[in-house]
C-alpha cells in the first residue's frame, strides 16, 4: 500500500492525501499551469533576445552605407549600437562580434577584444553547427562553462557563476562565412525566469529544473542532466540541507562542487537510475503524477509534479522541465471544514459524557425534576462553552485572516497598491486561508512582472519613439532636399530637351541642304560624264581620220576649241564642288561637336574638287599640246596618235573619279540620315526622363507628406506612452527586479 515509502513514512503522507482527496484535480491543474507558463516564458524570452541581436544586425547593416561591416569606418558607431541593444537586453552580459577566423573584433566588455576562438576552443560546436549550411543558420549553445562569463560578471540574476548561455547569429555575405554576432547571457537568468521566487506556489519545497532529454549538439552531455541552478543548490531558498553543503540520504551524500548545471544528473540514490519522473518525461515528452504515493527525487522524498520536453527557437538540443513540489506541502493542508468538525467533535464527545453522568447520577437518586433541570442547564452551559471556543477558536481565527487577506487585496486593486509587498504565509492556518494567501502572492508576483515590462517596454517605446521623431525630421530634410534636386534636375531635362528638339530640326535641314546639294552635284557631274563621253567620240574620229590630218586641220582646230569649252565647263564643275565643300565645312563648325562627321565629308569633297581642278589643267595643257602638235600633225603621224591615245586615257581617268564623286554623295545622305535618326531617339529618351523624373517629383511629394503623418503619430504615440507610465507609476514596484 505504502510501496517504496514504508509504513512509517507512507502512512502520514497517505494520510493527508486521503483528507484532500478531492483536491486532486485542482492540484493537477495547478502543476499543468506551472509548466506551461514557464515553458511559454522560456520561449517568448529566447525569442525575445533572438529580436535584440536581429535588430542590432539590421542596424549595423544600415550604418554600413555601402562599406565593408567590419570595416574601421562601420566600427565608429558600433559602440552606441551594442549600448543601446544591451541596455534593451539587460540579460546580455556581453554582446560581441566574431570575425571570420573567430577572433572577437568588437565587445561591450573592452577586456574581450582580440580573444580567439578557433576549432579546438569551447565555441567550436555552436560555430560549426552555425557554419553547416552555406547561408548559415543561428544557433542557441549551451549551457557550457565558460570563463569569460565570470569575468565579465553578472547581468540581471544575482546568482553568477560561469555557466553560459550563448546566442549566436551568423553574419554571411554571398554564401561566404563572414563571422558571427553573439550575445553572452549567464545561465542562471533561466533558472531565475522558472524559479520566480517571491510568488513561488510551493515555498518549502517547490523546485522547476531543467535538464537535458535529447542531446542533438551538446551529445557530450547525458540525458537527465541538470542545465540550470536548482533552488537547493544555495541555502537561501531552502530550510535545511543543500547541494553546496550536499544533501544527506541513506545511500550517501548529494552535492556538487561549483554549480548544480552539468554536475547533477536527476538519478535515484536507490537504484542509480534517472529518477521516475525525469525517466516518464524523457521517454513520453510529458509526464504528470499527482497522487500518492508519488515518486522518489534524489533526495528519496516523495514529490509529484508534471513534466514537458521542448525545444527553444534555434537550439538544436531537446530539453526537458521538471516543475515539483513535496507530496507532503503539497496536500499539507488542513480545510477550516475539517477543523472546525475536529473542534466540534471534542465538544459533542465531552457534552456527551458529561451529560452521561448526569443522567446515571440523578436517576440513581431519584431526583426527576431537579435531575432535569441540571441536565438542561449543564446543556446549556456547556454548548455556550461549545460556541464560544468555536468562535474564539475557530470563527476569529478564520474572520481575521480573511481580514488581512481583504485588507492586502483591497489595497491593491484601488489601482495604486504597493506590488512590492506580500502576504507572510506564516501568520496563516494550514488551510484554505494559507492557500489563498500564496495564491494572492504568486498573482502579485506576476502582476508585478507584468507591470515591470509595461514600465520597462514604455520606457523602450518612448525612447525609440524619441529616436524615430528625430530620424523622421533628419528625414524629412533631407527628402526635402533630395525634392529641390529632383526639381532643378527637371528643369534642366526640360531645357536639355528643347535644345535637342532644336538640333533634330537643324539635322532635319541640313539633310534637306545637303540632299539639294547632292543633286545638283549628281547632275552637274552627269554633264561632265556626258562630255567625256563625247571627248572619247571624237578622240576615235581623230585616231580613224589621222590619214586625213591634212585635209581635217580646221575641223580639229574647231574640235580643239571645243575641248576647251568642255574643260572651262569642267573647272567651272570643280569651283561650285569645292564652294559646296566649303559651305558644308562652313555649317558643319556651326553646328559643333555634332556636325564633325559633316566636316570630314566636306573635307574629302574639296579634297576631290581639288583632284578635277588638277585633272582639268592637266587636260587643258594636254589639249594645248595637241593644238601646238595638230600644226605639225602633218610633219608626224605617229605624234598625233600618241596624243591621242593620253587623251582617252585621262578622258576615262576623269570618268572614274566622277564615278567616285557621286558613291561619296551617297555615303554622306545615309550617315545624315543615321544622324537624324540618332537625334529622334535621343529626343524620345529625353521625353521618358522628363515623365519618369515628374513621377518622382509627385513620390517625393508624396513621401513628405507620409513623413508629416509619421511626426504626427509619432507625437501621439508618445503621449500615449507617457500616459501607459503614468498609470504604471501609480504602482510601487521593486526596481531591482529585472521581470
Amino acid at each position: 500500500m505504502f510501496d517504496w515509502l514504508g509504513l512509517r513514512k507512507g502512512l502520514p503522507l497517505w494520510w493527508s492525501y486521503k483528507l484532500n482527496a478531492e483536491m486532486k484535480e485542482d492540484v493537477e491543474d495547478i502543476f499543468e499551469g506551472i509548466a506551461d507558463t514557464r515553458m511559454n516564458i522560456l520561449k517568448a524570452w529566447t525569442a525575445e533576445y533572438w529580436d535584440h541581436l536581429d535588430r542590432l544586425l539590421s542596424q549595423m547593416s544600415v550604418q554600413e552605407q555601402g562599406g565593408s561591416l567590419f570595416s574601421s569606418e562601420a566600427q565608429a558607431v558600433w559602440e552606441r549600437l551594442f549600448a543601446s541593444t544591451q541596455t534593451r537586453a539587460s540579460d546580455f552580459s556581453e554582446i560581441f562580434l566574431l570575425d571570420a577566423d573567430g577572433q572577437v573584433l568588437f565587445s561591450t566588455d573592452q577586456r574581450h577584444l582580440g580573444h580567439g576562438y578557433g576549432t579546438d576552443r569551447i565555441l567550436a560546436p555552436g560555430l560549426t553547427y552555425c557554419q553547416a549550411v552555406p547561408e548559415g543558420r543561428k544557433c542557441l549553445y549551451g549551457p557550457y562553462a565558460d570563463p569569460w562569463t565570470q569575468i565579465i560578471g553578472p547581468s540581471s540574476s544575482s546568482f553568477h557563476d560561469k555557466m553560459t548561455l550563448l546566442f549566436i547569429t551568423p553574419i554571411t555575405m554571398g554564401g561566404q562565412w563572414k563571422g558571427a554576432l553573439c550575445g553572452r547571457v549567464p545561465n542562471d537568468v533561466i533558472g531565475d525566469l522558472i524559479q520566480r521566487e517571491s510568488g513561488h506556489v510551493y515555498p518549502d519545497s517547490g523546485d522547476n529544473y531543467l535538464f537535458m532529454a535529447k542531446p542533438e549538439l551538446n551529445t557530450h552531455i547525458a540525458p537527465g542532466t541538470a542545465l540550470s541552478r536548482s533552488r537547493f543548490e544555495d541555502r537561501t531558498f531552502t530550510h535545511g540541507e543543500n547541494l553546496k553543503d550536499g544533501v544527506t540520504t541513506d545511500w550517501g551524500m548529494v552535492s556538487v562542487k561549483e554549480h548544480t548545471e552539468l554536475e547533477l544528473v536527476f538519478t535515484d540514490p536507490a537504484t542509480r537510475q534517472l529518477h521516475p519522473g525525469v525517466a516518464s518525461t524523457i521517454k513520453n515528452g510529458s509526464n504528470l503524477f499527482a497522487a500518492f504515493p508519488g515518486y522518489s527525487d534524489y533526495r528519496h522524498i516523495s514529490v509529484i509534479g508534471k513534466g514537458v520536453t521542448f525545444q527553444l527557437p534555434h537550439c538544436p538540443d531537446v530539453w526537458g522541465m521538471m516543475c515539483e513540489g513535496d507530496l507532503e506541502e503539497v496536500y499539507r493542508i488542513r480545510s477550516i471544514r475539517w477543523t472546525q468538525f475536529r473542534h466540534s467533535l471534542g465538544w459533542l464527545a465531552a457534552l456527551g459524557a458529561i451529560g452521561t453522568i448526569l443522567v446515571y447520577y440523578l436517576m440513581t437518586n431519584a431526583m426527576p425534576a431537579a435531575g432535569a433541570l441540571l441536565v438542561g442547564a449543564c446543556n446549556l452551559l456547556l454548548g455556550l462553552a461549545m460556541v464560544w471556543s468555536l468562535d474564539r477558536y475557530g470563527n476569529r481565527s478564520t474572520v481575521s485572516q480573511m481580514r488581512k487577506l481583504n485588507q492586502f487585496i483591497r489595497i491593491n486593486a484601488e489601482g495604486k497598491g504597493d506590488l512590492t509587498q506580500r502576504l507572510d504565509t506564516t501568520l496563516f492556518d494550514h488551510n484554505e486561508t494559507r492557500d489563498l494567501a500564496k495564491w494572492i502572492n504568486n498573482m502579485i508576483d506576476s502582476l508585478e512582472g507584468i507591470m515591470l515590462q509595461v514600465k520597462l517596454a514604455s520606457i523602450d517605446v518612448l525612447t525609440n519613439q524619441r529616436v524615430l521623431s528625430d530620424s523622421t525630421v533628419v528625414t524629412a530634410s533631407a527628402t526635402e532636399r533630395v525634392s529641390g534636386k529632383i526639381g532643378d534636375m527637371i528643369l534642366s531635362i526640360r531645357s536639355q530637351l528643347k535644345d535637342i528638339d532644336i538640333a533634330k530640326d537643324a539635322a532635319g535641314e541640313m539633310r534637306e541642304t545637303l540632299r539639294q546639294l547632292e543633286n545638283k552635284a549628281s547632275e552637274q557631274i552627269g554633264v561632265a560624264q556626258g562630255e567625256l563621253v563625247r571627248i572619247g567620240d571624237k578622240m576615235g574620229q581623230i585616231s580613224s581620220r589621222v590619214s586625213e590630218t591634212n585635209r581635217s586641220i580646221e575641223a580639229f582646230m574647231v574640235t580643239t576649241k571645243e575641248i576647251r569649252g568642255v574643260l572651262n565647263v569642267i573647272e567651272e564643275i570643280s569651283a561650285q564642288t569645292h564652294l559646296l565643300a566649303l559651305n558644308a565645312s562652313i555649317e558643319a563648325a556651326r553646328v559643333g561637336e555634332q556636325g564633325r562627321g559633316f566636316a570630314v565629308v566636306a573635307a574629302e569633297i574639296k579634297k576631290l574638287a581639288d583632284l578635277t581642278r588638277q585633272s582639268t589643267e592637266e587636260v587643258h595643257e594636254i589639249v594645248h599640246h595637241i593644238y601646238q602638235n595638230a600644226q605639225a600633225a602633218t610633219v608626224t603621224m605617229a605624234e598625233g596618235t600618241r596624243v591621242v591615245s593620253e587623251g582617252t586615257e585621262l578622258v576615262a581617268a576623269a570618268s572614274e573619279i566622277l564615278s567616285s564623286a557621286n558613291e561619296d554623295d551617297s555615303l554622306k545622305s545615309q550617315i545624315i540620315d543615321v544622324v537624324v535618326v540618332i537625334m529622334e531617339k535621343i529626343a524620345k529618351v529625353s521625353i521618358q526622363n522628363r515623365t519618369i523624373s515628374t513621377e518622382v517629383e509627385g513620390n517625393v511629394q508624396e513621401l513628405l507628406s507620409d513623413f508629416m503623418n509619421v511626426r504626427h503619430t509619432s507625437s501621439h504615440v508618445e503621449a500615449i506612452t507617457a500616459f501607459l507610465q503614468q498609470l504604471v507609476g501609480q504602482f510601487q514596484l521593486t526596481e531591482a527586479r529585472k521581470r
